[in-house]
């Protein structure tokens, strides 16, 4: 090859990564319609005052769907134990005020993510070098001994009574909680726009672009020399660390917190929510956590004992007829509509 041909490779090459930038630099630009849930969540402080404890329940779990998004959607990684970090996270606050006299709210937030961030990576190390079935009876099996390891030292952790009674300081060492959780849903509406604009720039960045390749093709990723344990760890070490901070916002905002964190069932519900609002789309944990907690606060006051028959004929309908979720179906109306409009 030549020096003229050298040079039209080279060229060819710039031309090449120069398009992908621009690429992700457009996909990275925050669009108007981005704004409509957070407008949403905005609104629902001065319209429902009496429902902000609820509604601060609602953004956790939004938080959870978040982390699990990011694994799930986005890398692929099936997983029926992501309860493990949310209770880890919960319990990393509630330890720090029943045992140290911590109750700093900030600083224990950070330090329930290192903790199920640590977790996270120790645990992903293992169970990533394996897929499907197996997978996921690891990571059930991870949450499962976690719980009972809790419950083994319930001396510590309170075993299935909890720690109940907790105290938190005030926010930033002003403001107070007060009965109707005000400042609690506007706490755990900072920390989840503080998240979730990190975890979108995970998305869009070269990183994100990579995780979404592992996900349609983990052996082509493996021929290009990608390091695909390291970036799965990574994510998951992120995921991890995400969960942790819900569920240590869990246990700030209801001043307690049990075993019943590490439940097969906390797994299998934000599954749902995720499956209801759409995977790999950001705002798909918006939508099915919010979907899911209203129409679970709605079934369970129309009936106690059968609500969850509810829950699942609108999953059973999602996934038989919106198979890509609620964003998706609303995806798909309004390309169908574009479509029609145009010349």
């Amino acid at each position: 090859m030549d020096a003229s041909e050298t040079q039209a490779v080279l060229s060819a090459r710039s031309a090449a990564r120069a398009r992908a930038a621009d690429y992700l630099a457009r996909r990275h630009r925050f669009r108007w319609p981005e704004c409509l849930p957070w407008l949403l969540a905005i609104a629902a402080f001065f319209l429902l005052p009496d429902r902000m404890t609820f509604g601060a329940q609602v953004l956790i779990m939004v938080m959870f769907a978040l982390s699990l998004d990011l694994i799930l959607g986005y890398a692929g990684i099936v997983t029926l134990g992501h309860a493990a970090f949310f209770g880890v996270g919960a319990y990393t606050v509630g330890l720090l005020i029943a045992r140290l006299g911590y109750t700093e709210p900030i600083s224990s937030l950070c330090a329930a993510a290192m903790v199920a961030a640590l977790i996270g990576f120790g645990t992903g190390w293992f169970l990533l070098r394996y897929r499907g079935l197996t997978l996921l009876m690891l990571t059930l099996a991870t949450a499962i001994m976690l719980q009972e390891t809790g419950n083994l030292r319930s001396d510590i952790s309170g075993g299935y009574d909890g720690l109940p009674g907790l105290t938190i300081a005030p926010l930033f060492g002003i403001f107070q909680y007060d009965l109707y959780g005000h400042v609690n849903y506007l706490y755990v509406l900072g920390v989840l726009g503080l998240i979730f604009f990190f975890v979108r720039r995970i998305v869009y960045s070269p990183f994100g672009q990579a995780l979404t390749g592992i996900r349609e093709n983990v052996r082509r990723m493996h021929a290009i020399g990608s390091p695909v344990h390291r970036r799965l760890v990574t994510v998951y070490t992120i995921a991890a660390a995400i969960a942790g901070v819900a569920g240590a916002l869990f246990t700030q905002t209801n001043a307690y917190v049990t075993l019943a964190v590490f439940d097969f069932d906390v797994s299998a519900k934000v599954m749902v929510m995720l499956i209801l609002g759409g995977t790999g789309r950001l705002y798909g944990a918006f939508a099915g956590a919010v979907v899911y907690m209203v129409l679970e606060d709605y079934f369970s006051k129309m009936s106690p004992t059968f609500w969850q028959f509810g829950i699942g004929l609108l999953l059973v309908l999602t996934v038989l007829f919106a198979p890509r979720g609620i964003l998706g179906l609303i995806e798909g109306a309004s390309g169908r509509a574009a479509r029609r409009a145009g010349p």
